[in-house]
C-alpha cells in the first residue's frame, strides 16, 4: 500500500526540521514541491536525493493523474510546501482532497514540524485558545469585507501578508486601536517581532525601509478581557 506523507519543512532556519521528516524524505519514492529549485535547497543540505515532482496552485489534471498513477502503482511520495506545513495557505489541502476521494487505500500520514502560525502564537503571550485564522488576505476582492471582520471579531485574528502587502494592511488596520503581535522573517537572521497598534509598526516600517523583507504574520489581539 502507497502512503501520501505531508512533511513540514523550516520556514528559514535549516536546522528546523525534524529526524523523521529528514528520514521520510530520503525514504519515500517521490516528494512533491511548490517550487522544486525552493525545496532543492533544503534537498542538498542533508545529501537528500530523492526525486522531486512540481504541485503547486496552477497544477492542471494532467499532473493529478501521473500523481494518481504513480500513487496506484505502489509509490510513496511526500508533500512539501516551499516552507512550513503543508495544507496551511497553499495547495497541498487540494491534493489531499483528491487523494481521500479517488484513492481511498492510501494512507495520508502528517509528518507535523515547523509552521510561522505556531511560531508567532508560541511568541504572542497573549490568549490563544480561541481564535481566527484567515491565511492571507486576497489581494483585492473580498480583501475590505475581511478587514471589517478582522476589526469586529470579538476572537484574536491571524493572517499572513507578503512584503508587497504588508503597509496597505497596516494603513487598513491604523484606525483600530487593538493589540498587533507581527513577526518577520521567523527563525531566520533578521527575524523581527513587533507588538503594538498598528499605527505604530506602520510608522516603525515606513521609517526603515530595509525591514520591509520576508513574509509577515500577524496577530490582532481582538480578545474582550473580562474586568
Amino acid at each position: 500500500m502507497s502512503n501520501l506523507y505531508l512533511v513540514a519543512t523550516p520556514i528559514g532556519n535549516l536546522a528546523d526540521i525534524t529526524l523523521r521528516a529528514k528520514n521520510i524524505l530520503a525514504e519515500v519514492d517521490f516528494i512533491l514541491a511548490e517550487d522544486t529549485r525552493v525545496t532543492k535547497k533544503l534537498l542538498d543540505h542533508y545529501e537528500i536525493k530523492t526525486k522531486t515532482l512540481t504541485w503547486h496552485q496552477h497544477s492542471s489534471d494532467h499532473d493529478w493523474q501521473k500523481i494518481k498513477s504513480l500513487l496506484e502503482s505502489g509509490s510513496s511520495i511526500a508533500l512539501v510546501t516551499d516552507a512550513g506545513t503543508p495544507g496551511v495557505s497553499d495547495p497541498g489541502g487540494q491534493l489531499v482532497a483528491k487523494v481521500a476521494q479517488e484513492l481511498a487505500e492510501v494512507k495520508i500520514i502528517p509528518i507535523p514540524g515547523a509552521s510561522s502560525l505556531t511560531a508567532i502564537m508560541s511568541v504572542a503571550g497573549i490568549a490563544l485558545d480561541d481564535f481566527l485564522f484567515l491565511g492571507f488576505l486576497p489581494h483585492k476582492k473580498g480583501r475590505q469585507t475581511l478587514i471589517t471582520e478582522i476589526k469586529e471579531s470579538k476572537r484574536p485574528v491571524i493572517f499572513f501578508e507578503s512584503v508587497h502587502r504588508i503597509l496597505k494592511a497596516l494603513e487598513s488596520l491604523a484606525d483600530c486601536e487593538k493589540k498587533l503581535i507581527v513577526g518577520r522573517e521567523l527563525t531566520k537572521n533578521f527575524e523581527t517581532i513587533y507588538r503594538g497598534q498598528a499605527k505604530d509598526i506602520l510608522a516603525i516600517l515606513q521609517k526603515d525601509k530595509s525591514q520591509l523583507k520576508g513574509e509577515f504574520v500577524i496577530i490582532v489581539d481582538n480578545y474582550v478581557r473580562k474586568k
